[in-house]
């Protein structure tokens, strides 16, 4: 089951944010930052959203979707920039299902597309993007820390 990210249930998505970061080899990760961070997309966020995915009660995944703006096609873009769930439940649908949320989220809030990007070695994320349809950009991504 699909549920938003609130304040009635953050502190449930709370490990899984962090696994997702230890994923990423993020540095200094904060607990705290990252409940005062995630807290801020909710249902009424025009910003963003995050959803979690509950089996038998159980958080086992999460995605967000933040809203941007693309000047190339002149249009409101959404971008996945999370999609987690636990290890053990991967391959089941789960991500699958978490994509699809976000897809009909960013379509009734008037996005022209959903994107996002992957680690070039996360080939199950990868296989799941494939499966879906999704086009493969070959564009590079730069970062530039401020």
């Amino acid at each position: 089951m699909i549920e938003i990210v609130s304040k009635n249930n953050i502190a449930e998505v709370l490990p899984l944010i962090r696994a997702y970061q230890e994923f990423y080899n993020v540095a200094n990760i904060s607990d705290s930052k990252n409940e005062e961070f995630f807290s801020q997309f909710s249902e009424s966020n025009p910003a963003g959203c995050q959803f979690l995915y509950r089996d038998n009660g159980v958080v086992v995944g999460f995605a967000t979707v933040y809203f941007s703006y693309a000047s190339s096609i002149t249009s409101k873009v959404a971008v996945l920039n999370d999609l987690f769930t636990v290890s053990n439940i991967r391959g089941q649908g789960v991500g699958r299902k978490l994509v699809e949320h976000c897809h009909q989220f960013a379509s009734e809030n008037n996005a022209s597309r959903l994107q996002w990007v992957t680690a070039p070695d996360n080939e199950v994320a990868q296989k799941l993007y494939d499966s879906i349809g999704a086009n493969k950009s070959n564009w590079n991504i730069y970062t530039y820390n401020t």
